[in-house]
């Protein structure tokens, strides 16, 4: 992934060349197609993922929770916690993603805590939500 893709990203807007550079060695970017599941409820995370174009749709237990576009993430909630991942993710429309293994994942929240600050603001409104919902996090 080139830094120059990455400042474009709003998770990753501000941060200095180096913080780019360095993120952008910890990143993959793949393609996907319309209809892929990305995530499946219930099982384990390995990977954290930002929309950098295209849509998708989240659903727990059959029932659609959100859809989500650019500048959106989503895997940081099971990585985190080490509990099973508690939604499913549908591509609804091709997409290019920013992909982060856990390995990698954990590096960037000790080396750029600025992301890891606003990774954490966004999981404490998803967890406010699911509360709301029902849903155990």
């Amino acid at each position: 992934m080139k830094p120059d893709r990455l400042k474009k990203i709003p998770l990753f807007e501000g941060l200095s060349d180096h913080d780019l550079e360095r993120l952008a060695t910890w990143t993959d970017e793949i393609d996907v197609p319309s209809g892929k599941n990305l995530i499946t409820q219930g099982t384990f995370a390995h990977e954290f993922m930002v929309i950098e174009a295209g849509t998708a749709e989240v659903s727990h237990d059959g029932n659609h929770l959100a859809d989500m576009g650019p500048g959106e993430f989503f895997g940081e909630m099971a990585l985190l916690s080490h509990h099973p991942r508690m939604a499913s993710v549908v591509a609804t429309s091709d997409l290019s993603l920013v992909v982060m293994h856990e390995r990698n994942f954990r590096a960037m929240e000790e080396a750029v805590p600025t992301v890891a600050n606003r990774i954490a603001k966004v999981i404490a409104e998803r967890e406010r939500l699911a509360k709301e919902r029902g849903i155990e996090t």
